[in-house]
């Protein structure tokens, strides 16, 4: 999953080199972080949380197989 929100936000942002993706393990579920520029954290989030939103969609879509739950967190330094 890490790869996957990965490959999208570096196709939103016009900063690719500054985007890091970070995956944590828990017992029931799998945090992706995503940290962005803030400069392009809005470009992520989107009007009204729109493409944050698609990104999780298609994330959940992408983990249906999975036993574990797939969160993704978009963080703010």
């Amino acid at each position: 999953m890490k790869e996957l929100v990965e490959v999208i936000a570096k196709s939103l942002v016009d900063n690719p080199d500054e985007v890091v993706v970070t995956e944590k393990e828990e017992e029931r579920a799998i945090v992706v972080e995503l940290r962005v520029a803030q400069s392009d954290m809005g470009k992520v989030i989107g009007k009204q949380g729109r493409i944050a939103k698609a990104i999780r969609s298609v994330v959940k879509a992408a983990s249906a197989k999975e036993t574990k739950k797939v969160i993704v967190d978009i963080v703010q330094d």
